[in-house]
């Protein structure tokens, strides 16, 4: 994802539109596609400052925060299978999720070819 400009740089842009300048001309002095300056202009109108958005999020919302939760959670259901966990954790996880987080534990999903019905989660 690319950088916001720099405050100051939008500070700049504004004042020389303020001034009387045109939004064309002042996309050739500072390099900026007019569409930006529109945006800006926007947003000094509507938030009264060009300062660039923060806060917001970044990168993927976990849907199970608390990992030594979870790790008590596996043990607890060793025997069960993903699906069966996924539906036990909670409606909004998808059994992939919780392959993916049993893997992050550094556990596997071992079979007892002896007794077909007997499975559970080891740690390796």
């Amino acid at each position: 994802m690319a950088a916001a400009y720099s405050y100051d740089l939008r500070e700049r842009v504004m004042k020389f539109i303020n001034s009387g300048e045109r939004i064309v001309k002042a996309s050739e002095v500072f390099n900026i596609s007019r569409k930006v300056i529109f945006d800006w202009k926007r947003l000094q109108k509507e938030a009264g400052d060009v300062k660039a958005k923060s806060a917001y999020q970044k990168g993927h919302s976990h849907s199970v925060t608390d990992l030594e939760d979870f790790k008590n959670f596996l043990e607890e259901h060793a025997d069960k299978t993903s699906k069966e966990l996924a539906n036990e954790w909670s409606d909004k996880i998808s059994s992939s999720t919780i392959l993916r987080l049993i893997r992050k534990l550094g556990y596997s999903y071992k079979k007892n070819f002896l007794s077909p019905k007997k499975r559970y989660w080891v740690k390796e």
